[in-house]
């Protein structure tokens, strides 16, 4: 299944079963609707170019409008770009199209564990975890690390703060600076959280573009290829805590795969469910091939950081 955000996890409830005896599946029986004509297809393009051209004369003829779209994609461009540029590495550099994968896998009780240790978030101990499987990578590399701190973006549900389920994608964004610098978990840990309990209250919901279009969109990828703003990305969901099952058979496990865009040439995803942490390291497979690399780096420090839980 592809799906984005909590929004998306809110679907698994339709899809699965809670239990390995739910309600038999209705067959009914299919038919594929016929190949639509030549002149319906361009009856239909031009329907939504019109729709769209509406839409940009509504928006012209209200300006208070446009003026409060830009101030807030102007508050989500200023935290984007606050706290300077990304520092350079190997990591930033043009993708194509090849895609590697690793697992880390642990539980959602070791996680809860730590951060209970330390008064901090389970995201916090994700970005510390694979903040070490970086610094694995870049010394492997023969990268200094001693003065590096790459930045993350990390989009925020903030579908908490409303009432009701979630429907659709309510999210906002935040860079949060990873100091690889850090040799020591413990320390690295406490210092990404106090940085994001920080940057959490800035955060605001992210909105459309000011400017929509096939041609901004075209001139905005290509530009993320040379951005300096972000190093790598990081994504955590939280998924159904009872097991699910489909048609009967029990859903072992769900594995999250992020996306990767512009010269962002490693990220990972993490994803809960039933009890299990699953860590996916998603990396180029021309820029970032190594993601072994990555995931052996992640589980020393997760180990580094249970083994350390009860050290005062």
């Amino acid at each position: 299944m592809i799906a984005d955000g909590p929004a998306g996890v809110a679907m698994l409830g339709a899809l699965f079963d809670s239990a390995p005896d739910g309600p038999a599946p209705r067959v009914e029986p299919w038919m594929p609707a016929p190949v639509p004509a030549a002149n319906e297809l361009i009856v239909d393009n031009l329907r939504r170019r019109r729709a769209a051209a509406a839409r940009v004369l509504a928006a012209c003829t209200r300006p208070a409008t446009i003026v409060c779209r830009t101030r807030r994609a102007w508050a989500s461009v200023r935290e984007m770009v606050s706290g300077g540029r990304a520092p350079r590495c190997s990591l930033n550099r043009p993708i194509g199209a090849a895609r590697e994968f690793a697992i880390v896998r642990t539980e959602l009780a070791t996680m809860r564990r730590i951060s209970d240790r330390y008064g901090v978030k389970v995201n916090d101990v994700l970005l510390a975890v694979f903040a070490g499987g970086l610094r694995e990578l870049l010394r492997s590399r023969g990268e200094p690390v001693d003065n590096l701190e790459l930045r993350a973006v990390v989009p925020v549900s903030l579908h908490r703060e409303l009432p009701g389920p979630a429907r659709g994608n309510l999210l906002g964004q935040m860079i949060v600076p990873l100091p690889l610098w850090i040799d020591d978990p413990v320390r690295r840990l406490v210092s990404i959280a106090a940085d994001t309990a920080t940057r959490k209250r800035g955060v605001r919901p992210r909105r459309g573009a000011v400017v929509g279009g096939r041609t901004v969109r075209w001139i905005a990828l290509t530009l993320l290829s040379r951005q300096r703003m972000m190093n790598t990305y990081v994504a955590d969901v939280p998924g159904p805590p009872v097991p699910l099952y489909l048609f009967g058979a029990a859903v072992r496990e769900i594995v999250p795969v992020v996306a990767l865009m512009g010269n962002i040439a490693v990220g990972a995803g993490a994803f809960s469910y039933a009890g299990q942490f699953t860590i996916t390291v998603v990396g180029d497979g021309a820029v970032c091939p190594e993601v072994d690399v990555v995931a052996r780096g992640m589980e020393q420090t997760l180990r580094s950081l249970e083994a350390s839980r009860h050290r005062d």
